[in-house]
């Protein structure tokens, strides 16, 4: 009887394939990534604004939020003092960016005109620079979202500044993606407290005053607004359940 010896490389890549069979068993399952810009298909239907010749323009600055949760994994609330953060469960990008990004676009629908933070534009068009802090970004996995925002709009020919503070609590249902789509709701609630804001601003009154030159000829300079602008109010939200 005769023996085939078997190639020595053979034992080798059974090993290997062995190998990776087995890492692959233990690999962690793909992260999911989630946004807050919307992308239902009502959003995609509706017909693209076209802010030409605006009546004034916006400036949103980077938006600012609480340290814990400027990561890229969603950190949830497990109780009133501890938060737990999904490694597999992730933002497109940083969660100051996607409120900044979904606030642009809702702001610039509601408002028709453009977002010129970053970006050159002409002369003699009011601009109105738009600040946000969000002080609290809550995710109750089954229970609410909360975002706790102090924010500002500036008229930057008056100077006048409104500055306002909205706390919106979403409820959801189970699951994070109804967890993001509360949060969704919750920014679509800022940014129509924020556009009132500025049409608030852009309606109030100016006062004018006459001012010489040295070759005697009059011009005339914008003063601040008379009348003060309150802050707009939200409609109430439903109540959140119990976080537990």
């Amino acid at each position: 009887m005769t023996f085939r010896r078997l190639p020595l490389g053979i034992p080798a890549a059974f090993a290997l394939l062995a190998s990776a069979l087995a890492l692959a068993g233990c690999a962690s399952p793909g992260s999911r990534f989630y946004t807050l810009s919307p992308t239902d298909d009502a959003a995609r239907t509706a017909p693209a604004a076209t802010a030409n010749n605006p009546a004034w323009l916006i400036e949103l600055a980077p938006v600012d939020v609480p340290p814990q949760v400027a990561k890229a994994q969603l950190v949830v609330q497990t109780d009133a003092t501890q938060v737990k953060v999904l490694e597999q469960e992730r933002w497109a990008s940083m969660p100051g960016d996607e409120i900044r990004r979904a606030l642009s676009g809702d702001l610039t629908q509601q408002l028709n005109t453009i977002d010129v933070y970053g970006s050159p534009h002409a002369e003699g068009v009011p601009v109105y620079r738009v600040s946000v802090n969000v002080q609290r970004f809550e995710s109750w996995p089954g229970s609410h979202a909360l975002i706790d925002a102090v924010w500002s709009v500036r008229a930057l020919d008056s100077q006048t500044v409104l500055t306002c503070r909205n706390v919106i609590n979403e409820p959801v249902g189970e699951g994070y993606d109804a967890l993001v789509v509360g949060h969704r709701r919750a920014v679509a609630d800022l940014s129509q407290a924020i556009s009132s804001g500025v049409r608030a601003l852009a309606a109030a009154p100016q006062v004018s005053a006459p001012a010489t030159t040295k070759g005697g000829t009059k011009s005339v300079v914008r003063m601040k607004p008379v009348s003060s602008v309150t802050c707009p109010q939200l409609m109430p939200a439903a109540p959140a359940a119990s976080a537990g």
